[in-house]
């Protein structure tokens, strides 16, 4: 009986140390957390805890070469002022380290593309490989034309065309900086696909989340519900808006019918006899909009955060972001909502609600979308 219980022991810790060894192969590296975590470190600016994260990232095998690189690649991401001061950290921990007498290795040193390259041809290639084909022109080329090429020529050429860390290393670093960023919801989607098209998991994606969050207290439910858009897509029934709302985002809006896209409504303030306004938050999903529609009491649009567009008929489309104010006349055909690449929340005041009444029209179509966003 007693051997058959040590038999029956060492059985079941085999049977649990293999199901840890399976579990583990979904995560991460002690190489890969690490450049998680410098790389959060670095959005947010905590030099401190950066410090500890490049001590341990050499500790746990990164190279000298290699932590350089991360810091370099986050200067696309996060500016240059804090890749910066993520350099002259690291600069003081390798001086630490050498006067305590630890010999780290150098590793692989970088190199540019041969010269000659078409490096908009290249760039190209590295963005398709991450994000497949190009549907059209993205809205912010439409709005400054050079922001491709310098995103293709030196974003995805100069900087993704070193050698040193692998683009799936890439990958990983930029998730991780954009999670500790926040409110660059479009960028984390893209990212996600990115690193998932190197053959990261969304495991893996969502182990470098637990790291950010251990580390800054981020990003929550921001973050984590962009990757659950690719987990359980079906189970998105109200994604949380990467915007500053200030009210509460609300629920899915009840006039849908009147709008093209996703839209949220949180009801603010009721009309009565005594203030004879009404007022909702409206929050819009990118590319959402209303239809074009009239009030008969006039409307002004508080815009909270975001960006996005109001048009009157027959007028150019305006660009809001975060501070303007619309008044809309009474009685005037017009159209609001979200810009493309970016979520967008107003407060919508309704004045003279006596009489205010919405007169829904038909649907703005993709082509006056279009030719809004171009500024035509």
């Amino acid at each position: 009986m007693k051997k058959l219980s040590i038999l029956l022991i060492i059985c079941l810790t085999c049977f649990v140390l293999r199901g840890k060894a399976e579990t583990m192969t979904t995560l991460l590296t002690p190489r890969q957390e690490s450049i998680a975590s410098i790389a959060a470190l670095t959005a947010a600016g905590n030099q401190e805890k950066l410090k500890t994260a490049l001590n341990r990232g050499l500790d746990a095998g990164l190279t000298v070469n290699d932590e350089k690189e991360i810091l370099l690649q986050m200067y696309a991401y996060t500016g240059f002022p804090k890749s910066l001061s993520a350099i002259n950290t690291l600069t003081d921990v390798l001086s630490e380290r050498q006067k305590r007498g630890l010999s780290d290795t150098i590793g692989e040193e970088p190199h540019t593309l041969p010269a000659g390259t078409d490096r908009y041809a290249y760039g190209k290639s590295v963005v398709e490989k991450l994000f497949g084909p190009e549907k059209g022109v993205a809205g912010y080329a439409v709005t400054v034309p050079a922001t491709d090429t310098f995103l293709k020529e030196h974003l995805f050429a100069d900087i993704f065309g070193r050698n040193v860390l692998s683009i799936q290393d890439r990958e990983l670093a930029t998730v991780s900086a954009l999670a500790a960023i926040g409110n660059v919801r479009p960028m984390l989607k893209a990212h996600m696909t990115g690193a998932m098209n190197t053959g990261l998991t969304a495991d893996q994606i969502g182990a470098v989340l637990t790291i950010v969050q251990n580390e800054l207290g981020t990003p929550g439910d921001k973050a984590r519900s962009v990757l659950d858009s690719f987990i359980a897509p079906e189970k998105i029934q109200n994604p949380v808006a990467d915007i500053d709302t200030v009210f509460a985002q609300g629920e899915v809006n009840p006039y849908g019918r009147f709008f093209t896209g996703t839209t949220y409504l949180t009801r603010l303030s009721e009309y009565d006899d005594v203030w004879h306004a009404s007022m909702a938050n409206v929050t819009f999903e990118p590319g959402a909009r209303t239809n074009w529609h009239t009030h008969t009491g006039g409307q002004i649009l508080l815009v909270l955060d975001g960006s996005g567009y109001y048009q009157e008929k027959g007028r150019p489309a305006r660009r809001l972001n975060k501070g303007d104010v619309v008044r809309i006349p009474v009685n005037t055909e017009h159209w609001h909502g979200a810009a493309p690449d970016s979520w967008f929340t107003h407060v919508s005041l309704e004045t003279n609600g006596a009489t205010n009444k919405v007169d829904w029209l038909e649907p703005v179509t993709d082509e006056e979308y279009d030719q809004a966003v171009k500024g035509e």
